[in-house]
């Protein structure tokens, strides 16, 4: 008999050691209630009983499983801190949740490790332990509703629902017209993240200010050598990002406000610490400049003189990785030339490291990176670039093939390695696997999403549902999952949380390949990772026959709850 967790709603005390059978349905369903009370509460001003939603959230064992859920489900899950834990196996994860507590809490130091940048220079990053990131999780359960409802409606950077994409759509709105303003700020924050200010923050960031200065002050291990931290917020922390957007909050009402005195044409592109201002004429921009500066000076930071510029439309200009420019009037929006040299020196990385892989080796590693960064520019001018670059990969694949097998002939190589699908010749195959063609990725214009849309307002929750349908079906991701997600309405079929473009998914066969199932629609469901993990905890890799019928995934989601 499956182990049930069955979470008490008077108590909310878990009543079995297993992770693998909590309820998230509910779990999700009174967390999420709380934060749209927060939310409420601080459009209508009422700071207090915001406070004490907040308190009410961070002590929820709820809000704790979910704290915990998210730090042993993200990228970072298996990166430990200065403790080396991790938490790894279902009884560790129960277990932290239920030992996640602010009572006498003390943040232990970061994790010094730097990552290299494009420039040559390294990038410090700050690590915390497992224990802080999901302390600094359950409090982002608390804060997130409030900052997203006091933030900017040109803010796209780190915040649900929102992407580059939307951001590089707004741009275009902004400046893609005849009488569109011409010029623009690029704006760049010398060393953002290292240089807040410590008071800043603890002054107007609305968060248990005692658990705030533990995040803040908790230092760096630094080769062996503890740092202190006097001012920043480090990067790598969960809250990090929420804290650094609630940081620039309010730039845009400045700015707007020089809008409105005057016929300047300004609008304002933020996304997280990089920013964009378009104006009529590189003189009202410099006005627009010395008021930014005086706005950041306030949190400790200031705008770097080397990077920052003024820039006319027709030399265009790069942002998040693409780059705009006008030609002849027209504004056409590519990737830039540095995104474009980074992707083709990734894929030359993994060509030289697979020199001794088979074909399906080789291609697992290539596809994942070569469909991130397609779908990445796949919502602005790129089809020559995806064609010429195509061409660049299957010359690779080419001399990867001549370099495995020097004594076969050409039509040796061709007919092992190159199969032909409908019209299409020459695709390069393994014996399971199949490159993913960056030359046929259609190009789709992106719908911005509104900027007033706030996830936390129930008001927003039909627009939410329905783009992300959209987004879904305009992701590029086959048929069969467009088809599988909508017969699931959007949702998990365990936890009933939205699956989104942003939130990551795992195809499950509802009745096992080995077990003679097919690899068709009706046998398909989308699951999270968790939810995934979940069915073959409790079932194995063979899924009990009782749920085989046309009602399949109803009665899968019967026997998992």
């Amino acid at each position: 008999m499956v182990k049930r967790l069955f979470i008490n709603p008077q108590t909310g005390t878990a009543t079995a050691e297993d992770w693998h059978a909590v309820n998230w349905q509910y779990v999700h369903y009174k967390v999420v209630r709380l934060q749209f009370d927060i939310a409420k509460a601080v459009r209508e001003g009422k700071w207090r009983k915001v406070r004490c939603l907040q308190a009410k959230l961070v002590h929820s064992f709820y809000a704790k499983l979910l704290a915990v859920r998210r730090v042993t489900e993200n990228r970072g899950k298996k990166t430990p801190g200065v403790d080396g834990e991790l938490w790894t196996i279902p009884q560790a994860k129960l277990g932290a949740a239920k030992r996640l507590t602010d009572h006498n809490y003390r943040a232990k130091p970061l994790r010094r490790v730097w990552i290299p940048k494009r420039n040559g220079k390294l990038r410090p990053l700050g690590i915390p332990t497992m224990y802080d990131r999901a302390m600094q999780a359950l409090y982002l359960l608390a804060l997130e509703p409030v900052s997203e409802t006091k933030a900017d409606y040109n803010s796209y950077g780190f915040r649900p629902k929102r992407a580059a994409r939307d951001a590089i759509e707004q741009a275009f709105s902004c400046l893609s017209t005849k009488r569109a303003s011409q010029w623009i700020l690029e704006a760049d924050i010398k060393g953002f993240f290292d240089n807040i200010n410590h008071d800043w923050i603890l002054r107007n960031i609305p968060l248990d200010k005692k658990i705030l200065r533990q995040w803040l002050k908790s230092g760096v291990i630094n080769e062996q050598a503890f740092e202190k931290t006097e001012q920043g917020t480090p990067q790598g922390g969960i809250i990090s990002p929420t804290i650094a957007n609630m940081v620039l909050d309010g730039l845009e009402e400045v700015i707007q406000g020089l809008a409105e005195s005057r016929n300047t044409g300004l609008n304002f592109i933020r996304y997280a610490d990089d920013f964009i201002v378009t104006g009529k004429s590189d003189y009202t921009l410099s006005i627009v400049k010395d008021f930014i500066q005086l706005f950041l000076r306030k949190r400790g930071v200031q705008l770097s003189e080397e990077k920052t510029k003024i820039t006319h439309i027709d030399q265009g200009f790069d942002f998040l990785g693409f780059n705009l420019r006008k030609y002849n009037g027209k504004l056409l929006i590519k990737p830039s030339k540095g995104s474009i040299d980074d992707f083709w020196l990734e894929i030359r990385k993994i060509f030289r490291e697979c020199r001794a892989d088979n074909a399906d080796v080789l291609i697992r590693k290539l596809n994942p990176v070569i469909r991130g960064w397609s779908n990445y520019y796949r919502h602005v001018v790129s089809a020559s670039i995806f064609q010429k670059l195509g061409n660049l990969i299957w010359r690779k694949s080419w001399q990867w093939a001549a370099r495995m097998h020097p004594h076969k002939s050409k039509h040796w190589r061709k007919t092992k390695y190159y199969r032909k699908t409908g019209r299409r010749d020459w695709i390069f195959n393994g014996k399971h696997e199949r490159l993913y063609q960056i030359g046929q990725v259609p190009i789709a214009r992106h719908v911005k999403i509104v900027g007033s849309v706030n996830p936390f307002d129930p008001a927003f929750e039909e627009y939410l549902e329905t783009r992300n349908f959209h987004l879904w079906n305009a992701s590029n991701r086959g048929l069969k999952l467009s088809r599988a997600f909508q017969r699931q309405e959007g949702h998990c079929l365990v936890c009933k949380q939205p699956i989104t473009i942003e939130t990551r998914y795992e195809v499950h066969h509802i009745k096992p390949i080995v077990a003679g199932g097919k690899d068709t629609i009706n046998n398909l469901a989308l699951l999270h990772p968790d939810c995934h993990r979940l069915i073959h905890a409790q079932f194995g890799t063979v899924i009990p026959t009782g749920i085989y019928g046309l009602n399949a995934q109803t009665e899968l989601l019967e026997q998992v709850n």
